[in-house]
């Protein structure tokens, strides 16, 4: 498993999304800074304070011009129904068989749970920001924002 680290390129991969839709990191190269933040599962306490802290502070992703995408391993109508319950605006991305997860080296908490890693992605596809912890859930958050908005000057 290879490890996405900062000044790598972001692996470019074709990934469903929560609306059914599919979508490309290379979708947004040459555009705007994408926030990919893998969290464990859907509807776990931690993950939803994960996911409710990124819509809380969407707007202010949006308007430094930085596009949001969650991802774990909950199938398309699970993430679906995760987005609708907590009014998620942001995409969220089913890996069910884990091969997003892999492209970027996420590494397995305690070797057995899936890993709680964001990565800031700039307009050209290069990782400028990686923080990994299982608990600190809004540093996620405020550590992406505070990246993004310094791509932004």
């Amino acid at each position: 498993m290879n490890k996405v680290d900062v000044g790598h390129t972001a692996p470019d991969l074709t990934m469903a999304t929560h609306t059914g839709e599919e979508i490309s990191l290379a979708d947004y190269r040459g555009n705007r800074p994408v926030v990919v933040f893998f969290y464990p599962s859907d509807g776990t306490p931690l993950c939803t304070k994960e996911a409710c802290a990124f819509r809380d502070s969407y707007e202010e992703f949006t308007e430094v011009g930085a596009a949001v995408i969650g991802i774990s391993g909950a199938s398309v109508d699970k993430h679906r129904d995760f987005a609708q319950k907590h009014g998620l605006q942001f995409i969220l991305v089913a890996d069910n068989d884990g091969s997003v997860r892999r492209a970027f080296g996420v590494p397995k908490t305690l070797g057995v749970f899936p890993g709680r890693v964001t990565y800031v992605i700039d307009r050209e596809g290069i990782v400028r920001h990686v923080f990994n912890s299982q608990l600190a859930t809004d540093r996620h958050v405020q550590e992406a924002l505070d990246i993004v908005r310094e791509l932004k000057k």
